[in-house]
């Protein structure tokens, strides 16, 4: 199984925990070679003050754990910022 496969799975046992407090995750991008994974939290993952503590303590422990070669998780935000000037 290849490591885009084996996160794909990983995420989809984490996304109902999320989903079920009104948020959801996706994944961006990944380098085989560092082991760095990019997420995206989105609805109310995205804005959440607690979301560094879920993407430390509950995604990156949970990927780590079952994705050989994950060494580290980082957020990424996707979505375009309101641009107010306009």
């Amino acid at each position: 199984m290849s490591m885009n496969e084996q996160l794909m799975e990983a995420i989809e046992v984490i996304r109902p925990a999320l989903q079920a407090d009104g948020g959801d995750m996706t994944l961006v991008g990944f380098d085989e070679t560092s082991g760095r994974v990019e997420i995206e939290l989105v609805g109310a993952c995205g804005s959440c003050p607690a979301s560094t503590m879920t993407l430390k303590a509950g995604i990156e422990r949970i990927l780590k754990d079952r994705v050989p070669g994950v060494t580290e998780i980082v957020a990424v935000n996707t979505e375009p910022l309101l641009d107010i000037h306009h």
